[in-house]
């Protein structure tokens, strides 16, 4: 009996021996399988963003071809254009306004006789809704943040004053400009 109870105590220590390296290998497969099923998801993620570099390479050549970088440079020349940061040239109509030279009646606003901003920003609107390209007073150009106020008999544009008379430049269509000038109520 003593043989038998070895026996089972050896069988038993077999057995669990087994067991111990069947979990193992177990596990070691589902760790396995767990770095499988990562790189399977990784393989498919870098295919997919291949894919997407390919289209949009696609698209990069496509706009080439179409001439949207052709578009761009033209926008880009406008918005220079308006920033002032490049010379303009071409057509257009130069005006020279001075202070009138008719003498001050007795009890009449000598202010009337004199040009203020409110007269100059009339000018520089009317060329502007005639479509001028660009326009400069007194050698200075006239751009979306440009000032012109009155600083007594004196006019400032752009911070530097000026006095009569005031040469305005405006480039565009010299027909439209013209008209727009002399036209009644303009």
């Amino acid at each position: 009996m003593k043989q038998g109870r070895i026996a089972i105590a050896v069988v038993s220590m077999i057995v669990g021996v087994m067991l111990v390296t069947q979990y193992r290998m177990t596990q070691t497969i589902a760790d396995g399988n767990i770095n499988l099923q990562r790189s399977g998801e990784l393989a498919l993620k870098i295919h997919s963003l291949q894919e997407e570099r390919a289209g949009l390479k696609k698209q990069i050549a496509t706009m080439k071809e179409e001439g949207s970088l052709e578009g761009m440079k033209e926008e880009n020349r406008l918005l220079a254009l308006r920033a002032s940061l490049v010379d303009v040239e071409g057509p257009g109509v130069i005006l020279t306004i001075t202070d009138s030279k008719t003498p001050v009646k007795d009890g009449e606003n000598p202010n009337l006789y004199l040009i203020h901003d409110e007269d100059m920003l009339r000018i520089v609107n009317e060329l502007r809704a005639a479509g001028a390209e660009a326009i400069s007073i007194n050698d200075q150009r006239l751009i979306g943040t440009s000032e012109i106020r009155c600083s007594g008999p004196t006019v400032t544009v752009n911070g530097k004053i000026f006095a009569p008379p005031f040469i305005i430049k405006a480039i565009g269509d010299t027909k439209t400009l013209h008209s727009a000038l002399t036209m009644r109520g303009g």
